[in-house]
C-alpha cells in the first residue's frame, strides 16, 4: 500500500516533466532525424560546413575557458569564505551573489561601458600613456569570455562554499600536525573533498556558458556568433527552424557528454571511501 502511495505522489511531477520537458525535446529532435524516413543528413551537413564548425569551436572554446577560470577563481574564494566567521560569511556570500540579482542585459551594458573604445579601461590606459589609440576589447571573443565569467562565477562560488563549509577544520589541523604546510594541506585534504562541489559548479558554468544568449549577443556582436545566437539567427532571421533544431540538439548532446565526462573525472579523482 505504501509503495502505491509513493508512486501516486510521483505522478504530478512525472506529468509535468513529460509535458514540459520530454515532449518539447522530442518535438525538437524529431524533425532533425526524419524526412520521409530516418536520416542524419542535417547533422552531416552541419559538421561538413566550415562556417558552422567555426561557430561550434568558438562556443566550446569560450565555455571551456570560462569554466576553467571560474574554477581557478571560485575555489580559493569559496575556501576563504567557508573559513570566515558566520557573520562575515553571510556578508561575503551576499556580495558574491549580488551580480545574480541584476539583469543580464544590465550587466552586459555595464561591460560595454567598461570595454568600449571610450570605456573605462581604454580611457585609463590612454591617460597614463600606455597606449596611444583605443584597444579593441569590445565585440571580441575576449569580451564574451569576460562577461561569461562575471555572469557565472557566483554560481561556482556558492556551489563550492556549500561543500567546503562541511569540511571540518580538524582535518586541516591534523594534516598540518603531520608536517604538511597550509597549501599542501589544502591540496591534499580540502580540494579532494571539495570535488563534488567543483564538478557541479563546473557543469553549471559550462552549460550556462554554452547556452548563454544575451551576453554573447551584446558583447560579441554579429561577428562572433556562438551556438545560442546562431539558433536565433537561423530561426528568426533565416526562418530555418529545422536547422535551429539541429543546433539545439547538438547543444543537448554536448551538455550530456560533458556531464558524463566530468562525473567520470570526479569518480577517478575522488578517493573517499577507499582503503
Amino acid at each position: 500500500m505504501k509503495n502505491k502511495l509513493y508512486w501516486l505522489l510521483l505522478v504530478p511531477g512525472i506529468i509535468l516533466l513529460v509535458f514540459f520537458l520530454v515532449i518539447p525535446i522530442l518535438n525538437t529532435l524529431f524533425p532533425t532525424v526524419y524526412d520521409n524516413g530516418f536520416t542524419l543528413s542535417k547533422y552531416i551537413e552541419f559538421f561538413r560546413d566550415e562556417y558552422y564548425l567555426s561557430i561550434l569551436i568558438r562556443t566550446l572554446k569560450i565555455s571551456i575557458i570560462s569554466t576553467i577560470v571560474c574554477v581557478l577563481l571560485g575555489t580559493p574564494t569559496a575556501y576563504y569564505i567557508s573559513r570566515c566567521d558566520k557573520k562575515w560569511r553571510s556578508l561575503l556570500i551576499a556580495i558574491s551573489i549580488f551580480p545574480l540579482l541584476t539583469n543580464s542585459v544590465v550587466r552586459s551594458f555595464a561591460w560595454i561601458n567598461i570595454l568600449g573604445k571610450k570605456g573605462v579601461i581604454n580611457t585609463m590606459l590612454m591617460k597614463i600613456g600606455l597606449i596611444e589609440e583605443p584597444l579593441t576589447l569590445l565585440y571580441t571573443e575576449f569580451s564574451i569570455i569576460i562577461g561569461t565569467i562575471y555572469l557565472f562565477l557566483p554560481l561556482m562560488i556558492i556551489t563550492v562554499v556549500g561543500v567546503m563549509e562541511n569540511i571540518d577544520n580538524d582535518m586541516m589541523e591534523a594534516a598540518e600536525s603531520l608536517g604538511a604546510n597550509r597549501i599542501t594541506a589544502f591540496f591534499k585534504v580540502v580540494l579532494p573533498m571539495s570535488l563534488p562541489g567543483i564538478i557541479v559548479g563546473s557543469v553549471l558554468v559550462f552549460t550556462g556558458a554554452l547556452t548563454a544568449y544575451t551576453t554573447p549577443q551584446l558583447l560579441g556582436g554579429n561577428k562572433n556568433l556562438v551556438l545560442a545566437t546562431f539558433i536565433q539567427q537561423q530561426a528568426m532571421s533565416v526562418g530555418d527552424w529545422t536547422g535551429a533544431s539541429v543546433i539545439a540538439t547538438i547543444m543537448i548532446i554536448i551538455t550530456v557528454l560533458v556531464i558524463k565526462i566530468l562525473n567520470m573525472i570526479s569518480s577517478k579523482l575522488d578517493k573517499r571511501g577507499e582503503d
